[in-house]
Parts: C-alpha cells; sequence; structure tokens
C-alpha cells in the first residue's frame, strides 16, 4: 500500500513566507554590521588623529548586490590597506639600503608630491647644500646655512653679509624607528561579527509584525 502526503498550500505559502522573511532579515543584518563597521574604523582612524582623508579609505559592500539571501556577506576593506596595517601593528622600520631614515624637521617644510620630502628634493627645491653632522649621543643631523622664513623653514639667504643667516638642522638621521600602534581594528571588527545574531533576530522579527 502507498500513501501520499501532501503539505496542505497554506504551509507551504507560510514556510516561503519565512523563508523570504529570514532572506531579508539576513541581508539587513549584515548590511547594517557592515556599515556599522565602516562607520567604528573610519572614526578611530580620524580619532587617532591620522586624517579624515585616511578615516575615508575605508569602504564596504554587501553581497550579494541584487538580491536578498541566507547567505549575505559584508566586506569592509581600506583602499590604502598598506598605511592603515602599519598603524595597526606598530612595525620596526629600517632604510631599505641599509643606511639612515631621514626624517625631515619643520625647517624642511613638505614636499611638492605630498608626504615627506626627501633630503634629494630638499636640496632640488631650495638650492642649498644639505651637510651631514655625526652625533655620538642623539640622531645626527643634515643641516644647512640659510635663513628662516616665516614660516620656519629654510631658504637661501640672499644677504651678501651673512645678516639673519643660521645653520638650521633640516633632518634627524636615524637607523631605524618604531611606528607606534594607534589603531586596534580587530576589536570593532570582533564587535561587529558578534552583533550579527542579534541583528538577524531583530530584523526578521520586524519582517513578521
Amino acid at each position: 500500500m502507498k500513501l501520499k502526503l501532501d503539505i496542505h498550500p497554506d504551509i507551504v505559502a507560510i514556510m516561503k513566507a519565512e523563508v523570504a522573511a529570514g532572506e531579508r532579515a539576513v541581508s539587513a543584518a549584515m548590511r547594517e554590521a557592515g556599515t556599522g563597521l565602516k562607520t567604528a574604523w573610519r572614526t578611530q582612524i580620524a580619532g587617532a588623529g591620522l586624517g579624515q582623508r585616511l578615516a575615508n579609505s575605508i569602504r564596504s559592500e554587501q553581497y550579494p548586490k541584487s538580491r536578498p539571501s541566507l547567505n549575505a556577506a559584508a566586506l569592509v576593506w581600506s583602499k590604502a590597506p598598506v598605511i592603515v596595517g602599519a598603524h595597526e601593528t606598530g612595525p620596526l622600520i629600517r632604510s631599505k639600503d641599509g643606511f639612515w631614515l631621514a626624517i625631515p624637521t619643520a625647517a624642511a617644510g613638505k614636499s611638492l608630491r605630498g608626504g615627506r620630502i626627501t633630503p634629494g628634493e630638499w636640496e632640488r627645491r631650495t638650492g642649498l647644500r644639505l651637510r651631514f653632522i655625526y652625533r655620538r649621543s642623539g640622531p645626527s643631523l643634515l643641516v644647512a646655512e640659510g635663513r628662516l622664513d616665516t614660516k620656519g623653514r629654510a631658504v637661501a639667504s640672499r644677504a651678501k653679509s651673512g645678516r639673519g643667516k643660521v645653520t638650521a638642522p633640516i633632518f634627524l638621521l636615524v637607523p631605524q624607528v618604531k611606528l607606534p600602534k594607534r589603531l586596534d581594528l580587530d576589536r570593532d571588527a570582533t564587535r561587529a561579527l558578534d552583533s550579527v545574531p542579534g541583528l538577524i533576530v531583530a530584523n526578521w522579527v520586524e519582517e513578521r509584525f
């Protein structure tokens, strides 16, 4: 004897509705978690004094993009991963050629290409020559003979008498530097991950009522 059992159409409709509600709830939860993590990372980077431009390098995306899914996921990343990663891990930085790291002082000014100015760029821009001064204790120096402008930057002196001419430290020379750890992105990522179950439940309940 064969017995055929059919699920009542109303039950099938309820099950389909629940699955659809679950898909929307999971997708909404992942969207909220991803957006929340992006905001938390941007806030942390800006709060660490690393600038709004670096903070805005944090982006988020949800998958799939076109439809809700029980397998929805969110991706949060930085468009400047090397810089952000360095401030998160606090690495020890050494010169590529094994010599000195040149750290510009206020008298060096800023690079025209963005970032820190190099000794070579400084000499080309100012027309002044840098002179090496070794110090047994503390960092050695690259200095230049010139005058200081109103912003405290060293520039060439046109005075024949040498009036106002100073010997200004332009770069500090160190063999290595330890970048301080200023970010803890894992902390915010863990909080975002822990919030997902509650967000799914909250969005699922909202779908039903």
